[in-house]
Protein backbone atom coordinates (compact mmCIF):
# COMPACT_ATOMS: atom_id res chain seq x y z
CA UNK A 1 0.00 0.00 0.00
CA UNK A 2 1.00 2.93 -1.17
CA UNK A 3 2.43 5.88 1.64
CA UNK A 4 1.15 9.41 1.45
CA UNK A 5 3.83 11.51 1.12
CA UNK A 6 4.38 15.50 1.53
CA UNK A 7 4.26 17.84 -1.03
CA UNK A 8 6.61 21.36 -1.16
CA UNK A 9 5.46 21.49 2.78
CA UNK A 10 2.21 22.75 1.53
CA UNK A 11 -1.46 21.99 3.23
CA UNK A 12 -2.44 19.49 0.24
CA UNK A 13 -0.93 16.41 -0.15
CA UNK A 14 0.24 14.20 -3.26
CA UNK A 15 1.38 10.57 -3.78
CA UNK A 16 2.26 11.26 -7.70
CA UNK A 17 5.16 8.36 -8.02
CA UNK A 18 3.02 5.92 -5.91
CA UNK A 19 -0.19 6.67 -7.51
CA UNK A 20 -0.34 3.44 -10.12
CA UNK A 21 0.31 1.26 -7.36
CA UNK A 22 -2.94 1.46 -6.20
CA UNK A 23 -5.12 -1.04 -8.33
CA UNK A 24 -7.50 -3.34 -6.18
CA UNK A 25 -10.75 -2.08 -4.59
CA UNK A 26 -9.18 -3.77 -1.40
CA UNK A 27 -6.28 -0.89 -1.86
CA UNK A 28 -8.75 2.20 -2.38
CA UNK A 29 -10.91 1.02 0.30
CA UNK A 30 -7.34 1.07 2.81
CA UNK A 31 -6.36 4.70 1.33
CA UNK A 32 -10.05 5.76 2.29
CA UNK A 33 -9.68 4.01 5.37
CA UNK A 34 -6.31 6.07 6.25
CA UNK A 35 -8.60 9.07 5.17
CA UNK A 36 -11.16 8.89 7.92
CA UNK A 37 -8.34 8.18 10.30
CA UNK A 38 -6.44 11.80 9.85
CA UNK A 39 -8.11 13.10 12.49
CA UNK A 40 -6.85 16.74 14.58
CA UNK A 41 -7.53 17.34 17.90
CA UNK A 42 -10.14 20.14 17.95
CA UNK A 43 -11.22 20.81 21.79
CA UNK A 44 -11.02 23.83 21.50
CA UNK A 45 -14.75 24.02 19.28
CA UNK A 46 -16.30 23.54 22.95
CA UNK A 47 -13.81 25.07 25.21
CA UNK A 48 -14.56 28.48 22.81
CA UNK A 49 -18.17 27.97 24.30
CA UNK A 50 -20.48 30.02 26.42
CA UNK A 51 -21.23 26.02 27.79
CA UNK A 52 -17.97 25.40 29.35
CA UNK A 53 -15.95 27.84 32.38
CA UNK A 54 -12.42 26.78 33.54
CA UNK A 55 -11.51 26.65 37.07
CA UNK A 56 -8.28 27.98 39.19
CA UNK A 57 -9.22 26.86 42.67
CA UNK A 58 -7.46 23.83 44.66
CA UNK A 59 -4.09 24.73 41.82
CA UNK A 60 -0.91 23.92 42.79
CA UNK A 61 1.96 25.95 41.59
CA UNK A 62 4.07 24.06 39.08
CA UNK A 63 1.21 21.41 38.80
CA UNK A 64 1.00 21.16 35.23
CA UNK A 65 -2.56 20.73 33.41
CA UNK A 66 -3.47 19.26 29.85
CA UNK A 67 -6.13 21.68 30.26
CA UNK A 68 -3.99 24.33 30.33
CA UNK A 69 -2.95 24.11 26.52
CA UNK A 70 -6.27 25.10 25.77
CA UNK A 71 -7.04 27.95 27.98
CA UNK A 72 -5.88 30.52 25.19
CA UNK A 73 -8.58 28.79 22.79
CA UNK A 74 -10.87 29.32 25.96
CA UNK A 75 -9.99 33.18 26.39
CA UNK A 76 -10.35 33.73 22.62
CA UNK A 77 -6.82 34.72 21.59
CA UNK A 78 -4.49 33.84 19.02
CA UNK A 79 -2.04 31.56 20.54
CA UNK A 80 -3.56 28.77 18.84
CA UNK A 81 -0.65 27.54 17.36
CA UNK A 82 2.11 28.26 20.19
CA UNK A 83 -0.25 26.54 23.04
CA UNK A 84 -1.85 23.16 21.38
CA UNK A 85 0.48 20.48 21.12
CA UNK A 86 1.10 20.67 17.75
CA UNK A 87 -0.07 23.82 16.64
CA UNK A 88 -3.24 23.94 14.67
CA UNK A 89 -3.13 20.77 12.60
CA UNK A 90 -6.88 20.76 11.25
CA UNK A 91 -6.34 22.73 8.36
CA UNK A 92 -3.55 20.24 6.90
CA UNK A 93 -4.69 16.72 8.22
CA UNK A 94 -8.20 17.46 6.77
CA UNK A 95 -6.97 19.07 3.29
CA UNK A 96 -4.70 15.81 3.12
CA UNK A 97 -7.45 13.77 3.95
CA UNK A 98 -9.90 14.99 1.31
CA UNK A 99 -7.27 14.99 -1.16
CA UNK A 100 -6.77 11.07 -0.65
CA UNK A 101 -10.76 11.23 -1.33
CA UNK A 102 -9.83 13.03 -4.46
CA UNK A 103 -7.50 9.98 -5.41
CA UNK A 104 -10.14 7.30 -4.60
CA UNK A 105 -13.29 9.23 -6.45
CA UNK A 106 -10.93 9.89 -9.51
CA UNK A 107 -9.70 6.11 -9.70
CA UNK A 108 -11.66 3.72 -7.93
CA UNK A 109 -14.43 2.77 -11.30
CA UNK A 110 -10.77 1.29 -12.85
CA UNK A 111 -10.37 -0.72 -9.75
CA UNK A 112 -10.41 -4.48 -9.91
CA UNK A 113 -11.18 -6.94 -7.44
CA UNK A 114 -10.03 -10.16 -5.62
CA UNK A 115 -13.25 -11.95 -6.83
CA UNK A 116 -14.04 -12.67 -10.32
CA UNK A 117 -17.90 -11.57 -9.90
CA UNK A 118 -17.96 -8.57 -11.91
CA UNK A 119 -21.48 -7.18 -10.32
CA UNK A 120 -19.97 -7.41 -6.55
CA UNK A 121 -17.13 -6.18 -7.66
CA UNK A 122 -19.12 -2.89 -9.12
CA UNK A 123 -20.89 -2.60 -6.13
CA UNK A 124 -17.92 -2.45 -3.71
CA UNK A 125 -16.44 0.50 -6.41
CA UNK A 126 -19.70 2.67 -6.22
CA UNK A 127 -19.79 1.80 -1.83
CA UNK A 128 -16.40 3.08 -1.73
CA UNK A 129 -16.96 5.98 -4.01
CA UNK A 130 -20.06 7.11 -2.21
CA UNK A 131 -17.90 7.23 0.86
CA UNK A 132 -15.52 9.00 -0.78
CA UNK A 133 -17.83 11.60 -1.26
CA UNK A 134 -19.23 11.61 2.08
CA UNK A 135 -15.90 11.78 3.89
CA UNK A 136 -14.80 14.62 1.66
CA UNK A 137 -18.10 16.57 2.40
CA UNK A 138 -17.80 16.03 5.98
CA UNK A 139 -14.11 17.49 6.04
CA UNK A 140 -14.75 20.42 3.97
CA UNK A 141 -17.63 21.39 5.95
CA UNK A 142 -15.88 21.68 9.34
CA UNK A 143 -13.06 23.65 7.41
CA UNK A 144 -15.31 26.00 6.00
CA UNK A 145 -16.86 26.54 9.72
CA UNK A 146 -13.30 26.90 11.09
CA UNK A 147 -11.74 29.41 8.59
CA UNK A 148 -14.63 31.05 6.97
CA UNK A 149 -17.51 33.29 8.20
CA UNK A 150 -20.73 32.06 8.75
CA UNK A 151 -23.02 31.71 5.65
CA UNK A 152 -25.45 33.68 5.17
CA UNK A 153 -27.42 33.84 1.98
CA UNK A 154 -27.15 37.52 0.85
CA UNK A 155 -23.85 37.59 0.86
CA UNK A 156 -22.58 33.63 -0.11
CA UNK A 157 -21.56 34.71 -3.06
CA UNK A 158 -19.08 36.94 -2.34
CA UNK A 159 -17.91 36.15 0.89
CA UNK A 160 -14.77 34.64 1.09
CA UNK A 161 -14.52 30.59 1.50
CA UNK A 162 -11.75 28.48 1.44
CA UNK A 163 -9.97 26.14 -1.26
CA UNK A 164 -12.15 24.29 -2.82
CA UNK A 165 -9.49 20.59 -3.84
CA UNK A 166 -10.64 18.03 -6.45
CA UNK A 167 -7.91 16.62 -8.29
CA UNK A 168 -5.13 14.76 -7.65
CA UNK A 169 -2.33 16.88 -9.30
CA UNK A 170 -1.40 20.55 -7.69
CA UNK A 171 -1.59 23.84 -9.43
CA UNK A 172 -1.71 27.44 -8.42
CA UNK A 173 -5.59 28.10 -8.94
CA UNK A 174 -6.05 24.84 -6.47
CA UNK A 175 -5.04 27.49 -3.56
CA UNK A 176 -6.92 29.86 -4.08
CA UNK A 177 -10.55 30.23 -1.52
CA UNK A 178 -13.49 30.05 -3.22
CA UNK A 179 -17.09 31.92 -2.27
CA UNK A 180 -18.79 30.75 0.80
CA UNK A 181 -21.51 29.74 -2.24
CA UNK A 182 -19.15 27.26 -3.99
CA UNK A 183 -17.47 25.54 -0.78
CA UNK A 184 -21.03 24.45 0.60
CA UNK A 185 -22.63 24.24 -3.27
CA UNK A 186 -19.78 21.69 -3.30
CA UNK A 187 -20.74 20.03 0.45
CA UNK A 188 -24.10 19.89 -1.21
CA UNK A 189 -23.46 18.19 -4.58
CA UNK A 190 -20.66 15.69 -3.00
CA UNK A 191 -23.70 14.42 -0.95
CA UNK A 192 -26.02 14.28 -3.20
CA UNK A 193 -23.52 11.80 -5.18
CA UNK A 194 -22.85 9.81 -2.40
CA UNK A 195 -26.23 9.08 -0.71
CA UNK A 196 -27.51 6.96 -3.63
CA UNK A 197 -24.13 5.54 -4.20
CA UNK A 198 -24.54 4.00 -0.64
CA UNK A 199 -28.28 3.19 -0.85
CA UNK A 200 -28.12 1.39 -3.58
CA UNK A 201 -24.43 -0.22 -3.17
CA UNK A 202 -24.74 -1.51 0.50
CA UNK A 203 -21.99 -3.08 2.20
CA UNK A 204 -21.68 -3.06 5.74
CA UNK A 205 -19.11 -1.16 7.41
CA UNK A 206 -19.87 0.08 10.35
CA UNK A 207 -20.81 3.06 12.48
CA UNK A 208 -17.13 4.72 11.50
CA UNK A 209 -17.78 5.17 8.05
CA UNK A 210 -20.66 6.35 6.41
CA UNK A 211 -23.52 5.14 5.17
CA UNK A 212 -26.45 6.85 3.23
CA UNK A 213 -28.49 7.33 6.24
CA UNK A 214 -25.26 9.21 8.07
CA UNK A 215 -24.90 11.58 4.89
CA UNK A 216 -28.63 12.16 4.48
CA UNK A 217 -28.16 13.25 8.43
CA UNK A 218 -25.02 15.64 7.39
CA UNK A 219 -27.03 16.70 4.48
CA UNK A 220 -29.77 18.20 6.50
CA UNK A 221 -27.36 19.94 8.97
CA UNK A 222 -25.46 21.34 5.74
CA UNK A 223 -29.03 22.95 4.61
CA UNK A 224 -29.70 23.63 7.80
CA UNK A 225 -26.60 25.99 8.17
CA UNK A 226 -27.30 27.39 4.79
CA UNK A 227 -31.15 28.28 5.56
CA UNK A 228 -32.29 26.51 2.96
CA UNK A 229 -35.12 25.58 5.45
CA UNK A 230 -37.42 23.51 2.75
CA UNK A 231 -34.56 21.01 1.61
CA UNK A 232 -33.67 20.70 5.88
CA UNK A 233 -37.28 19.99 6.63
CA UNK A 234 -37.36 16.80 3.97
CA UNK A 235 -33.88 15.76 4.36
CA UNK A 236 -34.38 15.41 8.16
CA UNK A 237 -37.89 14.10 7.69
CA UNK A 238 -36.42 11.50 5.20
CA UNK A 239 -34.12 10.65 7.56
CA UNK A 240 -35.81 9.73 10.68
CA UNK A 241 -38.67 8.08 8.73
CA UNK A 242 -35.75 5.31 7.53
CA UNK A 243 -34.20 5.50 11.12
CA UNK A 244 -36.12 7.78 14.01
CA UNK A 245 -34.74 5.85 16.90
CA UNK A 246 -33.98 6.93 20.36
CA UNK A 247 -32.54 6.18 23.18
CA UNK A 248 -35.10 6.13 26.29
CA UNK A 249 -32.91 7.58 29.13
CA UNK A 250 -35.12 6.10 31.21
CA UNK A 251 -33.25 2.96 31.05
CA UNK A 252 -30.05 4.36 32.12
CA UNK A 253 -30.76 6.68 34.44
CA UNK A 254 -30.19 4.15 37.28
CA UNK A 255 -27.90 2.06 35.54
CA UNK A 256 -24.80 3.36 36.11
CA UNK A 257 -23.18 1.16 33.48
CA UNK A 258 -24.99 2.78 30.73
CA UNK A 259 -23.82 6.02 28.47
CA UNK A 260 -25.78 8.58 26.89
CA UNK A 261 -23.50 8.50 23.62
CA UNK A 262 -21.79 4.61 22.89
CA UNK A 263 -21.10 2.74 20.34
CA UNK A 264 -24.11 0.55 21.35
CA UNK A 265 -26.26 3.23 21.27
CA UNK A 266 -29.97 2.99 18.50
CA UNK A 267 -28.79 6.39 17.70
CA UNK A 268 -25.76 6.46 16.50
CA UNK A 269 -25.50 6.89 12.94
CA UNK A 270 -21.57 7.79 12.24
CA UNK A 271 -18.84 8.80 15.02
CA UNK A 272 -14.97 8.69 13.50
CA UNK A 273 -12.32 10.61 15.70
CA UNK A 274 -11.28 11.05 18.93
CA UNK A 275 -13.31 11.91 22.74
CA UNK A 276 -11.38 14.97 23.31
CA UNK A 277 -12.84 15.53 26.44
CA UNK A 278 -12.70 12.45 28.80
CA UNK A 279 -9.64 13.66 30.36
CA UNK A 280 -10.13 17.42 30.43
CA UNK A 281 -13.26 18.08 31.71
CA UNK A 282 -13.12 16.56 35.57
CA UNK A 283 -14.95 19.75 37.05
CA UNK A 284 -11.66 19.64 39.65
CA UNK A 285 -9.42 22.45 40.01
CA UNK A 286 -7.29 23.58 36.98
CA UNK A 287 -9.62 22.15 34.58
CA UNK A 288 -12.78 22.67 32.87
CA UNK A 289 -16.29 22.77 33.99
CA UNK A 290 -19.60 22.62 32.72
CA UNK A 291 -21.02 26.61 33.06
CA UNK A 292 -23.89 27.42 35.10
CA UNK A 293 -25.80 29.09 32.19
CA UNK A 294 -25.71 25.52 30.66
CA UNK A 295 -26.98 24.12 33.64
CA UNK A 296 -29.83 25.37 35.26
CA UNK A 297 -31.56 25.14 31.81
CA UNK A 298 -32.34 21.59 32.38
CA UNK A 299 -35.71 20.98 34.48
CA UNK A 300 -35.01 18.98 37.33
CA UNK A 301 -37.23 16.07 35.70
CA UNK A 302 -34.36 16.28 32.75
CA UNK A 303 -32.42 12.39 32.83
CA UNK A 304 -29.98 14.23 30.77
CA UNK A 305 -28.79 16.78 34.15
CA UNK A 306 -27.90 13.59 36.11
CA UNK A 307 -26.50 11.41 33.29
CA UNK A 308 -24.28 14.12 31.74
CA UNK A 309 -23.80 16.07 34.37
CA UNK A 310 -21.59 15.57 38.13
CA UNK A 311 -20.48 17.47 40.59
CA UNK A 312 -16.74 17.41 41.42
CA UNK A 313 -16.17 16.47 45.01
CA UNK A 314 -13.05 18.54 45.26
CA UNK A 315 -14.45 21.61 43.59
CA UNK A 316 -18.11 21.64 43.88
CA UNK A 317 -18.30 22.38 39.41
CA UNK A 318 -19.44 20.32 37.26
CA UNK A 319 -17.83 17.73 35.22
CA UNK A 320 -18.89 15.31 32.76
CA UNK A 321 -20.61 12.14 33.62
CA UNK A 322 -22.06 9.62 31.75
CA UNK A 323 -22.74 11.35 27.94
CA UNK A 324 -19.99 9.38 26.87
CA UNK A 325 -17.42 6.89 29.00
CA UNK A 326 -14.89 8.73 30.30
CA UNK A 327 -11.18 8.34 31.41
CA UNK A 328 -8.03 6.78 29.64
CA UNK A 329 -9.95 4.06 27.58
CA UNK A 330 -10.24 3.28 23.96
CA UNK A 331 -12.93 5.58 22.45
CA UNK A 332 -15.08 4.31 20.33
CA UNK A 333 -17.29 7.91 19.97
CA UNK A 334 -16.31 11.21 19.14
CA UNK A 335 -17.39 14.09 20.83
CA UNK A 336 -17.24 16.52 17.92
CA UNK A 337 -17.06 14.06 14.64
CA UNK A 338 -20.44 12.32 15.62
CA UNK A 339 -23.87 11.92 14.20
CA UNK A 340 -26.96 10.75 15.43
CA UNK A 341 -30.73 10.60 15.13
CA UNK A 342 -31.57 12.74 18.01
CA UNK A 343 -29.61 16.05 15.73
CA UNK A 344 -32.37 14.94 12.82
CA UNK A 345 -35.56 15.47 14.80
CA UNK A 346 -33.90 18.87 15.95
CA UNK A 347 -32.76 19.67 12.70
CA UNK A 348 -36.71 18.77 11.21
CA UNK A 349 -37.88 20.97 14.48
CA UNK A 350 -35.79 24.15 13.38
CA UNK A 351 -36.42 23.89 10.18
CA UNK A 352 -40.28 23.65 10.83
CA UNK A 353 -39.99 26.45 12.92
CA UNK A 354 -38.42 28.52 10.85
CA UNK A 355 -41.60 27.82 8.12
CA UNK A 356 -43.74 29.00 10.59
CA UNK A 357 -45.12 25.46 11.12
CA UNK A 358 -44.81 25.44 14.76
CA UNK A 359 -47.05 22.79 15.48
CA UNK A 360 -44.73 20.57 13.52
CA UNK A 361 -41.77 21.85 15.41
CA UNK A 362 -43.25 21.06 18.53
CA UNK A 363 -44.41 17.99 17.91
CA UNK A 364 -40.22 16.82 16.54
CA UNK A 365 -39.28 18.45 20.08
CA UNK A 366 -41.92 16.15 22.00
CA UNK A 367 -41.02 12.84 20.24
CA UNK A 368 -37.54 13.88 21.55
CA UNK A 369 -38.10 14.93 24.88
CA UNK A 370 -40.27 12.35 25.48
CA UNK A 371 -37.24 10.32 25.44
CA UNK A 372 -35.73 12.88 27.62
CA UNK A 373 -37.38 13.51 30.69
CA UNK A 374 -39.53 11.73 33.61
CA UNK A 375 -42.99 12.32 32.79
CA UNK A 376 -42.85 14.49 30.01
CA UNK A 377 -46.18 15.81 28.64
CA UNK A 378 -46.48 17.47 25.02
CA UNK A 379 -46.19 21.16 24.57
CA UNK A 380 -47.71 22.69 21.43
CA UNK A 381 -45.90 25.59 21.32
CA UNK A 382 -47.15 29.24 19.29
CA UNK A 383 -44.89 31.07 16.45
CA UNK A 384 -43.44 33.67 18.78
CA UNK A 385 -42.05 30.59 21.32
CA UNK A 386 -41.01 27.86 19.00
CA UNK A 387 -37.95 28.90 17.49
CA UNK A 388 -36.53 29.67 21.37
CA UNK A 389 -37.27 26.58 22.44
CA UNK A 390 -35.89 24.88 19.74
CA UNK A 391 -32.46 26.74 20.39
CA UNK A 392 -32.48 26.23 23.96
CA UNK A 393 -33.73 22.44 23.24
CA UNK A 394 -30.60 21.79 21.12
CA UNK A 395 -28.22 23.04 23.27
CA UNK A 396 -29.46 20.70 26.00
CA UNK A 397 -29.41 17.92 24.27
CA UNK A 398 -25.70 18.67 21.82
CA UNK A 399 -23.84 19.99 24.42
CA UNK A 400 -19.95 19.09 24.48
CA UNK A 401 -20.51 17.74 20.91
CA UNK A 402 -19.12 19.81 18.82
CA UNK A 403 -22.08 22.39 18.21
CA UNK A 404 -22.40 25.08 20.12
CA UNK A 405 -19.53 26.70 19.02
CA UNK A 406 -21.07 26.69 14.93
CA UNK A 407 -24.55 27.43 16.24
CA UNK A 408 -23.54 31.12 17.74
CA UNK A 409 -22.13 31.65 14.14
CA UNK A 410 -24.98 30.98 12.09
CA UNK A 411 -27.57 32.45 14.77
CA UNK A 412 -25.89 35.48 14.08
CA UNK A 413 -26.26 35.39 10.75
CA UNK A 414 -29.75 34.11 10.53
CA UNK A 415 -32.50 36.19 8.53
CA UNK A 416 -35.68 35.47 9.93
CA UNK A 417 -34.20 35.22 14.03
CA UNK A 418 -31.12 36.74 14.84
CA UNK A 419 -29.24 35.86 18.14
CA UNK A 420 -26.22 37.71 19.42
CA UNK A 421 -24.09 37.46 22.83
CA UNK A 422 -21.69 38.60 24.16
CA UNK A 423 -19.89 36.17 26.42
CA UNK A 424 -17.74 36.50 29.65
CA UNK A 425 -14.48 34.47 31.24
CA UNK A 426 -13.63 35.01 34.72
CA UNK A 427 -9.84 33.73 35.12
CA UNK A 428 -9.05 34.08 38.90
CA UNK A 429 -5.42 34.56 39.61
CA UNK A 430 -3.33 33.38 43.22
CA UNK A 431 -0.90 34.35 45.04
CA UNK A 432 0.64 30.70 45.37
CA UNK A 433 3.48 31.91 48.09
CA UNK A 434 0.49 33.08 50.15
CA UNK A 435 -1.64 29.76 50.59
CA UNK A 436 -3.35 30.19 47.60
CA UNK A 437 -4.83 33.62 48.85
CA UNK A 438 -6.75 35.18 46.16
CA UNK A 439 -4.96 38.37 44.31
CA UNK A 440 -8.01 39.04 41.94
CA UNK A 441 -9.54 37.98 38.19
CA UNK A 442 -9.08 39.37 34.88
CA UNK A 443 -11.94 39.37 32.71
CA UNK A 444 -12.20 38.46 29.04
CA UNK A 445 -14.86 39.09 26.53
CA UNK A 446 -16.13 37.64 23.34
CA UNK A 447 -18.20 40.32 21.73
CA UNK A 448 -20.98 39.77 19.55
CA UNK A 449 -20.07 39.84 15.65
CA UNK A 450 -16.28 39.15 16.85
CA UNK A 451 -13.66 38.56 14.50
CA UNK A 452 -12.60 35.76 16.81
CA UNK A 453 -15.79 33.53 14.98
CA UNK A 454 -13.50 32.66 12.63
CA UNK A 455 -10.22 30.88 13.03
CA UNK A 456 -7.17 32.46 11.73
CA UNK A 457 -4.92 30.45 8.40
CA UNK A 458 -2.36 28.47 10.16
CA UNK A 459 0.82 30.14 9.49
CA UNK A 460 2.99 27.70 7.56
CA UNK A 461 -0.22 28.08 4.54
CA UNK A 462 0.53 31.69 4.62
CA UNK A 463 4.03 31.25 4.62
CA UNK A 464 3.85 28.63 1.90
CA UNK A 465 0.58 30.65 -0.70
CA UNK A 466 2.07 33.63 -0.08
CA UNK A 467 -1.36 35.25 -1.93
CA UNK A 468 -4.00 33.46 0.66
CA UNK A 469 -5.74 36.37 2.13
CA UNK A 470 -5.81 35.58 6.11
CA UNK A 471 -8.53 35.87 8.86
CA UNK A 472 -7.79 38.61 11.10
CA UNK A 473 -8.19 38.35 14.33
CA UNK A 474 -7.35 40.83 17.43
CA UNK A 475 -5.02 40.51 20.02
CA UNK A 476 -7.23 39.05 23.27
CA UNK A 477 -6.73 41.36 26.58
CA UNK A 478 -8.80 41.92 29.33
CA UNK A 479 -11.72 44.12 29.44
CA UNK A 480 -11.49 44.70 33.38
CA UNK A 481 -9.94 43.16 36.65
CA UNK A 482 -12.41 41.94 39.38
CA UNK A 483 -11.12 42.12 42.78
CA UNK A 484 -12.04 40.35 46.63
CA UNK A 485 -16.03 41.82 47.46
CA UNK A 486 -15.53 44.60 44.11
CA UNK A 487 -16.81 43.83 40.83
Amino acid sequence: MCAVLGACNGYLEEIPQNKQKLSTTDDYDQLLNNAYLTQAVLPYIDVLTDDMDYIVADRRPNFANSADTYLGAHLWDNSIETTMPNGDEVFAKFYNSAYNTNVVIDNIDEAVGAVLDMTEVERTRKHIKGEAYALRAFRYFYLVNMYAAPYDPATCATTPGIPVYLETTADDKAYRRVSLEKVYGQIVDDLKNAIPLLEENLMETGKTRFSALAAKALLARVYLYMQDWENAKSTAEKLLAQNGALLDYSSIAENTDGYAISEKSPELLFSQGPLNLQCEFSGSGGDFCVSNDLYKLYDENDYRQTIYFTRSTRSDSLGLNRKYQMGKHRSYVSDIFTLRTAEGYLNAAEACAMLGDAGAASGWLNRLRGKRIKDYEDVVYTADEIIEQVRVERRKELCLEGHRWLDLRRYAVCKKSPFKKIIERVYALYDWDGRSVFKYAEVYQLNVDDPAYVFAIPKAVLEFDKDMPDNIREDREYVRLMYRNNE
